[in-house]
């Protein structure tokens, strides 16, 4: 090839990598760095729910803004109309039919054939809820997984989501590009918007300040089968449920298919629903439907910010615990309880464990102390 032409095209690539994926990054970016952070008290950190800590944080409500955003941007005006309904309120409906301890038996049983509930006896099966018509905790001031783990924090699940669903958005721009082809945008969106969707109901907050401890259904986090299951039960595209499962892992190679499989077949499940009929799964009922869509991988690959954000976590909690003692006066015990939880969850959700971290190994221990008390005044 003339060497001309090849240079020519390389900078129409890079030319067209910048344009379009700086334009969808840049429309949908949550100005973070200009956000104004409110200094409060230990004792007034005590007084806060989640969700006033959640309503507090411009990084949460810039980030809510995006992920919204992006939802009326859906083409099909019932999809669109369905992601919103469930971000206002991520209900368990998918469990009303489940009333009776008889209905919830039976799908244990279902789920115990499949070998999806090994770890959780029935007495634990399915979190509590009053009313599964109503979400325990909104989308807003849920944590974005356990709270050892990534984004645990009040609005870590909109900072969480967010930024998934940007990176999904981005690799869809980036194909179109290099590739010439677009995908099914409105499944890149809804897929990933969706994908941790009953986190509210599975990590709700608890009166000491941490969250529920999840489970594992079907060999991964309770909440992401439950998810799944929520958008069957509510009518969702089956394309938009397979990807969705998709999350958790990829059906690039047979033992990675498993996964998703598994997954969907716990949905159905839950949902009485036969995967095949639903277009959950292949004919054979071992594969995704093939050809296997590309809108599914997208979705896996944009829920990949936890390869840096838990152990970010892992590391900035353990600092926070030495802050904690050193600048706050916290005993060990303390460390167990409320007072600890508190502090923690208004610092997290205010300047986000990821900017924290940031500080942490750009400027070290000592600026990552000062940056939590001009968030939270030492008594």
């Amino acid at each position: 090839m003339n060497d001309g032409v090849l240079m020519e095209r390389r900078k129409f690539l890079q030319l067209g990598l910048m344009a379009g994926g700086m334009a969808v990054l840049h429309a949908a970016l949550p100005r973070v760095s200009s956000a104004q952070i409110r200094t409060v008290t230990l004792e007034e950190c005590l007084n806060l729910s989640p969700l006033d800590m959640a309503q507090r944080s411009e990084m949460v409500l810039q980030s809510w803004n995006t992920l919204r955003q992006a939802v009326s941007e859906i083409r099909d005006a019932s999809l669109r109309q369905a992601v919103f309904e469930i971000l206002d309120n991520p209900a368990p409906t998918f469990i009303e039919p489940l009333s009776s301890e008889k209905d919830r038996k039976e799908v244990y049983r279902r789920l115990q054939a499949e070998g999806a509930v090994d770890e959780i006896p029935f007495d634990q099966f399915l979190p509590p809820v009053d009313d599964p018509r109503q979400s325990p905790w909104p989308f807003l001031a849920a944590p974005g997984s356990g709270y050892q783990s990534h984004h645990a924090y009040p609005g870590g699940l909109v900072t969480h989501t967010a930024l998934n669903t940007m990176v999904s958005l981005s690799l869809y721009e980036h194909y179109k590009t290099v590739y010439d082809f677009q995908l099914d945008r409105d499944v890149v969106i809804a897929s990933q918007v969706l994908h941790d969707l009953h986190k509210p109901w599975v990590f709700q907050w608890q009166e000491d300040g941490r969250s529920r401890a999840e489970r594992k259904l079907a060999g991964t986090g309770e909440h992401h089968p439950y998810s799944v299951a929520e958008s069957l039960h509510r009518g969702l595209p089956a394309e938009v449920c397979v990807a969705q499962a998709c999350a958790h892992n990829h059906p690039g190679f047979p033992k990675d298919e498993e996964g998703p499989v598994r997954w969907l077949k716990a949905a159905a499940a839950l949902t009485g629903k036969d995967p095949v009929r639903a277009d959950l799964l292949d004919s054979d009922g071992k594969t995704l439907p093939l050809p296997r869509r590309m809108e599914n991988f997208v979705c896996h690959l944009g829920d990949h910010d936890w390869v840096l954000t838990v152990p970010a976590a892992k590391w900035v909690i353990e600092e926070m615990k030495g802050i904690a003692v050193k600048d706050y006066g916290l005993s060990e015990a303390d460390l167990k309880g409320r007072r600890f939880h508190q502090l923690r969850n208004y610092v997290f959700s205010q300047a986000s464990i990821m900017t924290l971290y940031h500080v942490l190994s750009t400027r070290g221990s000592d600026a990552l102390s000062h940056t939590v008390r001009s968030i939270v005044i030492p008594a």
